[in-house]
């Protein structure tokens, strides 16, 4: 059975999103890009909402890329998309397939009949497979920033037991936290 992952970079404070909608202050350096590539390589399908969709469909056009951002290129590239949306006209990456409606038992279906990991993307969409139990495990990568409030990467009203697996501290104040979340 496939695991479904999220992850996130988000401030000290737990956003993903300033109050303005910026997140440029969470811009990884080459370090903390390339332990996501090696996090992301196993992942087989991404399922984003539809603003998530539109911020990563960037990486199917990108040029002029560092190796460590070419490479992630490349993994992205690779991997079938699921947006959820019920606004977006249409998709405009390949591997790509819009789907109107989060169903968990959908999902459930998806993780028993995909080789390959998942990786959920976009706060809100992840609240959603929080909020049902869908979720395996969660990787934070914490900026060294204080926002102030804005979005937040997990949702509120909700308690999960997490199980630490792992921690790692990047030179650039980074912080790598990777939790299980179904034992």
């Amino acid at each position: 059975m496939s695991k479904l992952v999220y992850a996130a970079l988000a401030s000290l404070d737990g956003y993903v999103e300033d109050a303005a909608g910026e997140f440029d202050w969470a811009a990884p350096d080459d370090e903390v890009h390339a332990f996501v590539n090696e996090l992301e390589r196993p992942i087989g399908t991404y399922l984003y909402g539809r603003r998530m969709y539109e911020t990563m469909s960037y990486w199917q056009t990108a040029t002029g890329l560092s190796p460590v951002t070419q490479a992630y290129a490349d993994i992205w590239r690779a991997a079938d998309k699921l947006v959820y949306s019920r606004t977006l006209d249409a998709i405009s990456t390949p591997r790509t397939r819009l789907v109107r409606d989060f169903t968990p038992a959908e999902i459930r279906d998806l993780k028993q009949s995909v080789p390959q990991d998942l990786s959920i993307g976009g706060a809100a969409l992840a609240a959603e497979a929080l909020r049902a139990g869908l979720v395996d495990e969660l990787h934070l990568f914490l900026s060294p920033v204080v926002v102030g409030g804005g979005k937040p990467a997990l949702p509120g009203n909700l308690r999960l037991p997490l199980t630490l697996i792992d921690e790692h501290r990047f030179n650039s104040g980074f912080v790598h936290l990777h939790y299980s979340l179904n034992g």
